[in-house]
């Protein structure tokens, strides 16, 4: 049973042969949205993100994760455990910094050499110096960002470290026209003001990637989600996206539920950028 639990690798490894084996044929691909599935991720980023590495291969798989939070739920626990990474785990929390230092302590692929747990408070300012004295510099293959604060404002400050492959988490609830982003401060806490003044839009992550080399690729299921791939790679193999292909699902109910969430924050001092 044990076995079975842990043993996710050889149907992941059968369908990333499978993409790559499509890609080197020149066979039609599968499109991102067909692609999801979750391990541990808290929707289907673990699917598309098997599918983005099939195509365009690792390099070091170094990653770093920054409000890790908890290996369930999280976009980086996959890569660990089942595709043999290493990195970086950011958290504030001191409480889940034990949980999740136990759980790769315990995972029979991760307990001879975990990943690395620090707890930090991330802010413009010291970003870069943290990396720096984690050795989480130059090309790394993957970022998740996650802080549901400044987080526009954490990769825009970035600069010692190049990912190949990246996902951030954006406020889908403001839509596909608005450029904005939460004013910048390094204390930045959404709950003394709103749960949902967090973050940026889609559209301004777009425009920040597309500034610093990036690309939209795909996003999540619900597209809040959005995975990005450095410009010099996968090129021809994993197009450019628009805001508008991530509302691909968003039925009536949904629709409604953003309409709300967007009625209760427009008037707060969003940013526009």
């Amino acid at each position: 049973m044990e076995l079975q639990l842990f043993n996710q690798q050889i149907p992941q490894r059968q369908l990333f042969n499978h993409y790559r084996l499509l890609a080197d044929t020149k066979m039609p691909l599968t499109p991102f949205a067909n692609s999801g599935f979750r391990v541990f991720s808290q929707n289907d980023e673990d699917g598309i993100l098997l599918y983005i590495f099939s195509l365009i291969g690792f390099t070091n798989k170094i990653l770093l994760d920054i409000a890790f939070s908890s290996p369930i739920g999280s976009n980086s626990t996959n890569l660990l455990c089942n595709w043999g990474f290493y990195g970086l785990l950011l958290e504030g929390d001191v409480n889940g910094i034990a949980s999740s230092r136990a759980f790769f302590k315990s995972h029979p692929d991760t307990a001879i050499f975990p990943p690395k747990i620090e707890r930090a408070w991330v802010t413009a300012e010291n970003i870069n110096q943290i990396l720096l004295e984690n050795n989480i510099t130059g090309e790394i293959d993957f970022f998740s960002l996650d802080v549901d604060g400044v987080d526009y404002w954490l990769w825009k400050s970035l600069v010692v470290a190049r990912p190949r492959v990246m996902i951030v988490e954006a406020a889908a609830f403001l839509g596909r026209e608005y450029s904005v982003a939460v004013p910048y401060q390094p204390d930045f806490n959404r709950h003394t003001i709103h749960e949902d003044f967090f973050g940026a839009s889609i559209a301004a992550f777009i425009k920040l990637g597309k500034e610093k080399g990036y690309r939209l690729v795909a996003c999540n299921r619900f597209g809040f989600n959005l995975f990005f791939v450095r410009e010099d790679i996968g090129i021809g193999l994993l197009p450019e996206i628009s805001v508008n292909d991530c509302f691909y699902f968003e039925p009536p109910d949904l629709r409604q539920l953003r309409s709300v969430r967007l009625a209760a924050v427009t008037n707060l001092q969003w940013q526009q950028v």
